[in-house]
């Protein structure tokens, strides 16, 4: 099946967490390398999240804007939260989000793509659902808070976001990896059937069924 990553764990002479926060953590690990050195290696901790590439019958992806403090932009981006729920079916995870920042149901799932957000950093693992057959969610809309209160809400034709990736003016991960990896399978041979189940397994981060 070609190249693929291979799961290693290196030996861990110390481990200890500086800081917690409510959602991530920072740990600092003495870390043995090949050549027996021991070095220092401090990362984020993070529970994982999911992205929805909701995408309509025109071809257009459902996309929004929000203000993110540590890199001092509003950013274009997919549906997305974290996996904060222990052992939570990702699946069911991106379903809550998509109803709760867009208001909007989907008829199918399937797995786009999965990765790591920035693995020299941090352990986050994000995992991109594809989603169709959309229409409005039922009740109230949920109400936001925080960065979200003001967030836009735009679909936008997916050749439009491929160019914007390319061009350097859309910079979030879950967006380029999410665009880039639909414009993709769709040129593939099987197209959207070639997709993975929407509740294939997720080594990175598994879960119950």
């Amino acid at each position: 099946m070609g190249i693929a990553d291979t799961a290693e764990s290196w030996e861990v002479v110390a481990s200890r967490t500086p800081f917690e926060g409510a959602k991530t953590a920072v740990r600092s690990e003495q870390v043995r390398m090949p050549d027996q050195a021991v070095v220092r290696r401090d990362y984020q901790v993070h529970p994982g999240s999911v992205c929805v590439l909701a995408l309509d019958g025109d071809g257009s992806v459902l996309v929004l804007r929000q203000y993110r403090h540590p890199v001092r932009h509003r950013l274009w981006e997919l549906p997305a939260g974290l996996l904060d729920v222990p052992g939570e079916n990702p699946l069911h995870a991106a379903q809550r989000e998509l109803y709760e920042e867009a208001h909007l149901t989907a008829e199918d799932w399937w797995v786009l793509a999965d990765f790591f957000a920035s693995p020299g950093g941090s352990d986050e693992a994000i995992r991109i659902f594809l989603a169709r057959g959309l229409s409005e969610a039922e009740g109230e809309r949920y109400k936001m808070s925080d960065e979200e209160a003001d967030m836009e809400v735009a679909r936008i034709p997916l050749a439009d976001l491929v160019r914007g990736v390319l061009d350097g003016r859309l910079g979030n991960p879950g967006l380029v990896t999410g665009v880039l990896a639909l414009s993709a399978a769709l040129a593939a041979p099987g197209g959207l059937d070639a997709l993975r189940p929407a509740r294939s397994p997720w080594p990175a981060r598994p879960y119950e069924a």
